[in-house]
């Protein structure tokens, strides 16, 4: 068996296309582009080049972006300040909190301050409390994006076996109740899990978000398991690699997404599409006042 690849970075690009057809149709109509404003704290490289690559895919499907670039030694008041100024500002629709921060900084309590219609993350309590409902209104990227990829391959969810490895409120979280509202039955580990080679090898649908390269083992993957990989390394050589062997695991799923190329160009396509979502929304908020 040879694994299906999952091309994010195709699926994104036509996503992306037709969000430039949507708003330049919204400009034909002299209707405003989207806005996204991106805070960025401190100098971390990834962030940096995280920033740019938003900032250009902005550009290619002809939004704006405003980056808030702020040096390390910025205080939480600071932070919450330049947050409420983006939040009373009409021209700005979406509001992106780049993480991580410097260690002074509380992120939870600077999530909370973005207003929940600008919330393009889905970060904030109140937009993931709504997808924990089943009644999603800003969706977090990276499992919204994953979701988007299993519908377009057609992937059928319902009553299937989903392990989800990894539990942050980013990723493992929310996709566990992504998965829960396409009616798969779902199992969510974390590093308190025990057994967890046997909780994988009960996985119609794995997705894998930890943080550590390869660090699970293709033996444990069930055959003809759909391979999700969400992890996102670098090694010390400067090559990408996922939390699975792709190598070896494409042996043996049915599926399986690439890394890089696979869930990253999602995540950016679903920030744009929610940073169109919460312009239109603002948009249909202000003609019931």
């Amino acid at each position: 068996m040879t694994a299906r690849l999952i091309d994010g970075k195709r699926i994104a690009q036509h996503i992306q296309q037709q969000l430039h057809k949507t708003i330049q149709q919204r400009k034909n109509e002299h209707k405003r582009a989207p806005r996204l404003d991106v805070i960025l704290v401190g100098d971390n490289p990834a962030s940096t080049v995280y920033v740019r690559t938003k900032a250009e895919a902005c550009r290619a499907v002809g939004m704006t972006s405003q980056i808030h670039k702020l040096p390390m030694e910025t205080s939480q008041q600071q932070i919450e300040a330049l947050i409420e100024q983006c939040n009373q500002n009409n021209h700005c629709d979406g509001i992106l909190l780049q993480l991580p921060l410097p260690k002074h900084l509380n992120a939870n309590l600077l999530l909370e301050k973005i207003s929940i219609h600008k919330d393009v993350d889905g970060f904030h309590p109140y937009n993931l409390g709504r997808l924990a409902q089943g009644r999603p209104a800003l969706c977090p990227c990276t499992p919204h994006g994953v979701m988007t990829l299993l519908k377009h391959y057609e992937i059928d969810t319902k009553g299937k076996e989903a392990v989800v490895v990894g539990a942050s409120n980013i990723v493992g979280r929310p996709m566990a109740y992504e998965l829960l509202a396409a009616n798969s039955t779902v199992t969510i580990c974390h590093r308190q899990t025990q057994n967890l080679a046997d909780k994988i090898r009960l996985a119609d649908i794995l997705l894998a978000g930890i943080g550590n390269p390869h660090v699970i083992q293709t033996e444990w993957i069930k055959p003809g398991a759909v391979v999700i990989d969400i992890g996102f390394n670098r090694l010390a050589n400067g090559k990408i690699v996922g939390d699975i062997d792709f190598k070896t695991a494409k042996e043996v799923a049915s599926f399986i997404t690439p890394v890089p190329g696979g869930v990253g160009p999602m995540t950016v396509a679903t920030l744009l599409e929610n940073t169109l979502k919460a312009q239109m929304s603002l948009e249909n908020a202000h003609q019931f006042m």
